[in-house]
């Protein structure tokens, strides 16, 4: 709604900033007070000043250059006209919402490498305000006023997030890049840990906004006695190679019944269970908690013994639906395999049937696949499933595809197929479909818009114990067994999958630069807080090529735990490193959640050296979400070619777009100041080998 009093929002954001007190109360609809939006995660606005009519006018009102160039995954939040978020070395910082001035910003760009953060968490209680936000495995409490932190707050205005878990878990990777989710004087944290076996437990807490202090806990990997524990071997909670089923992505909180829902990812080792056989309650599920206490209200489990890292990527959505004649209170959750599971909110009734498919049980030795997997019978899918892919569906700009023919022949194809040596096609990929940017929706009417990758990747596994065979020095070992999944054998990397080249890395950063990030991680890689020192210096020998160990072979029996790994990240591209299927490559799609049909769907984004020879509209690979607006406009950046765009949410039809000074791999906002109505996004780019930048660009109308 637009202010009668011109300027009466950066009025009260002067007061706010200069004063700090009563006026820390005062927020209105003009703000985007959370993350992805409000609590419900719906990436939604009433604002109504940039309309249809008027959006190809919009012009950029101000930049900010935030710092380190790299990747920025965040989405600002803006109250009382002061914008918070961080920059690609997870420093916080505060902004005038209007002219983009700096007004503080906190932390050491030079220690907390240890993630890619998405933003922060904002609470008050009228008298005062905080900023809560995450940098490595510490959680910190800042004045929103002036960015120090709160020193009553844990230790020195911090705690560490290993706060709680079990003994087991202290010494292992642990950060989150998601903000928590605020419920009263309570915040509930998401954790990124290690996909490996070495992972910790992704126990759901909550922690005191005021103290630090730990309030409840909910065990994803069950306890004896707890909901779920047959779900699992005996005692898996406690056993050193099963962990994760953690939430990374984030929650949605709804405030007036005091439901956290909490969608969680895979146990670890994410590519072979023989170790955890069972449906392994509660990795791959969405959770409605207490959000007072954290008891379980209902629970579903989207996919039953992940072996392919079928993550939930995205907090849910809560929406209102009409079903079956009558309005209903729902949750939608979206999914890396391009399904969206809704659901009643209370009870977890599905609103649609989900139907129980069986699939193949031929696993690896020692694998015991589930024999079923759950398929909503609506909506149908929003990206394509691996196996509707034939030789028929091979891109036709693929100069190599002969070759791509016979690769594709030998892959298994089947949905849910089992994780073997011949090579598995995932499509969609490991980065989904559906990904962390999340859904947009526009929540009275229920309808949801979803961004998806087109993009198949090859899951390819390797028998340790034949690998251990090798007679390779120790160093080259623990490359292999921790660095080449992604960087590769020869240490090329892939700078089209976002996993740079090692090869002479040290004439470009220092050893102890590269031990920093091989012990805390570094964006998207996690830290290996398992490895011994020595260990890393093995690491740093090899990488330096002044590996002088013995060569030796290894035993077999090392690997038990363990006795399949898989032997990299790998997409399936055709020889230019483009998708290896026809396009689209990805797509934007808006579905009427009160009936599950599709409303519209339109390729989103272009290969930008296809386009160059008229070939337009492919879709492109995309990361971040959509914003939607009640008056009938969706925005959305995500695209590698770099460009923010503008579409009618009733139809698809693009009505804006311009081009970003990098990939704004991000979710943008909008909000009003002074009476204008700004829309901000984060340019980082780096992801899918596009180049860097550090800036936050907002726009608005002339």
């Amino acid at each position: 709604m637009k202010n009668k009093i011109p300027h009466l929002s950066a009025l009260v954001a002067l007061l706010v900033f200069l004063l700090g007190s009563s006026f820390l109360a005062i927020q209105s609809n003009e703000d985007w007070p959370s993350y992805l939006g409000g609590s419900d995660r719906n990436h939604y606005s009433q604002l109504s000043q940039i309309t249809l009519e008027n959006v190809n006018q919009l012009q950029v009102a101000w930049t900010y250059a935030s710092g380190d160039s790299g990747q920025i995954q965040a989405n600002p939040i803006i109250i009382n006209g002061i914008l918070y978020s961080v920059n690609a070395s997870v420093q916080a910082f505060a902004l005038d919402a209007a002219t983009g001035k700096e007004l503080w910003r906190f932390g050491d760009p030079l220690k907390n490498w240890a993630s890619t953060s998405r933003g922060v968490s904002y609470w008050t209680n009228g008298q005062e305000a905080r900023i809560l936000y995450t940098a490595g495995p510490n959680l910190w409490a800042l004045n929103a006023k002036t960015g120090k932190p709160i020193l009553s707050f844990g230790q020195g205005g911090k705690i560490d997030l290993h706060t709680g878990l079990p003994e087991i878990a202290q010494n292992k990777f642990l950060v989150s890049n998601t903000p928590g989710s605020i419920y009263q004087n309570l915040i509930i944290m998401p954790l990124r840990l290690s996909e490996g076996e070495d992972a910790a437990p992704g126990d759901i807490r909550a922690f005191d906004v005021r103290s630090g202090k730990l309030v409840w806990t909910f065990h994803t990997i069950p306890y004896p006695g707890e909901y779920g524990y047959t779900s699992f071997p005996k005692d898996a909670y406690k056993n050193n190679y099963v962990g994760a089923a953690n939430n990374w992505a984030g929650m949605a909180v709804d405030e007036k019944r005091g439901i956290i829902f909490v969608p969680t990812g895979s146990a670890g080792y994410d590519f072979w269970g023989g170790n955890r056989p069972g449906s392994n309650l509660f990795s791959n599920c969405l959770i409605a908690l207490d959000a007072k206490t954290g008891k379980r209200m209902w629970h579903f489990q989207t996919t039953h013994h992940d072996l392919w890292d079928r993550d939930l990527p995205a907090p849910p959505n809560l929406i209102r639906v009409k079903h079956q004649g009558k309005y209903l209170d729902a949750v939608a959750q979206i999914s890396k395999q391009g399904f969206v599971f809704l659901f009643e909110r209370t009870t977890g009734k599905p609103l649609f049937p989900i139907i129980e498919k069986k699939v193949s049980t031929l696993g690896l030795s020692g694998e015991k696949p589930w024999s079923s997997q759950p398929f909503p019978s609506k909506p149908a899918p929003y990206a394509r499933q691996s196996y509707e892919i034939s030789h028929l569906d091979l891109s036709p700009y693929a100069e190599n595809q002969q070759e791509l023919r016979e690769n594709l022949k030998q892959f298994k194809k089947q949905w849910y197929a089992p994780p073997s040596e011949v090579g598995t096609l995932i499509l969609p990929g490991f980065d989904g479909g559906g990904e962390w940017g999340g859904a947009a929706a526009d929540p009275d009417k229920g309808i949801l818009y979803v961004n998806s990758n087109e993009m198949a990747w090859v899951q390819k596994m390797e028998n340790q114990a034949e690998k251990a065979k090798q007679k390779i020095s120790a160093a080259k070992r623990l490359y292999q067994n921790y660095c080449q999944n992604c960087h590769g054998a020869e240490l090329l990397g892939n700078s089209l999958s976002g996993y740079p080249s090692l090869v002479d890395i040290f004439k470009r950063r220092d050893k102890v630069f590269v031990k920093q990030i091989i012990q805390q991680g570094k964006g998207m890689m996690p830290g290996f807080t398992q490895l011994k020192n020595s260990e890393i210096e093995s690491i740093l020998s090899f990488l330096g090529n002044e590996d002088k160990q013995e060569i030796s072979s290894q035993n077999s029996a090392q690997q038990a735990n363990i006795p399949y790994r898989m032997t990299g990240y790998n997409k399936f591209l055709d020889s230019k490193g483009r998708p290896g299927i026809k396009p689209p490559w990805g797509t934007l799609n808006a579905i009427d959640m009160n009936t599950g049909e599709y409303l519209w769907k339109i390729p989103l984004g272009e290969d930008v050296e296809l386009a160059k020879k008229g070939i337009k509209n492919t879709g492109i690979e995309n990361y971040g979400g959509p914003l939607v607006t009640a008056n009938g406009l969706l925005f959305i950046a995500a695209t590698k070619d770099g460009k923010f765009r503008a579409f009618e949410s009733k139809t698809g039809k693009l009505v804006w777009e311009i081009n970003l000074p990098a990939a704004g791999f991000a979710t943008p906002s909008t909000y009003m100041v002074g009476g204008k109505q700004f829309i901000v996004i984060a340019c980082g780019g780096t992801k899918l080998g596009t180049p860097k930048n550090n800036q936050y660009v907002a726009f608005a109308l002339p």
